[in-house]
């Protein structure tokens, strides 16, 4: 049987305004124990920022982290998926992470996955 979407998808999100700063949103992703982020404006979908575009695309880069927005640091052409469609088509927020929690929860990148964050 195909599993879905919604059996693996993370659903507790962490948002961002597409004017906040690269730092703020650093900040935002060590207090949540997450790596990626994504990018609203009201309900719209603007884009979604990792870890690493922070780093590459800001910091690398050599733009200031506090006067930059995400906006400047975020990936914004996004394909999405339902939550009803085959777990097969995803890509993106459901993460290797999720998949991996699911299918070998006891493997060392599930161990990680589960885990809370570092305080």
């Amino acid at each position: 049987m195909a599993q879905h979407v919604r059996d693996v998808m993370t659903t507790d999100l962490v948002t961002v305004e597409p004017q906040a700063s690269v730092t703020s949103v650093a900040e935002m992703m060590r207090d949540e124990g997450v790596g990626a982020v994504l990018v609203t404006e009201g309900e719209q979908l603007c884009g979604l920022v990792t870890n690493r575009d922070l780093v590459v695309r800001s910091v690398a880069a050599g733009h200031a982290p506090g006067s930059t927005t995400v906006v400047d640091a975020c990936s914004d052409e996004m394909i999405t998926v339902g939550a009803g469609d085959d777990l097969e088509h995803a890509v993106g927020v459901v993460s290797l992470g999720d998949l991996a929690m699911e299918r070998d929860p006891h493997s060392a990148l599930g161990d990680i996955s589960a885990a809370g964050p570092n305080t």
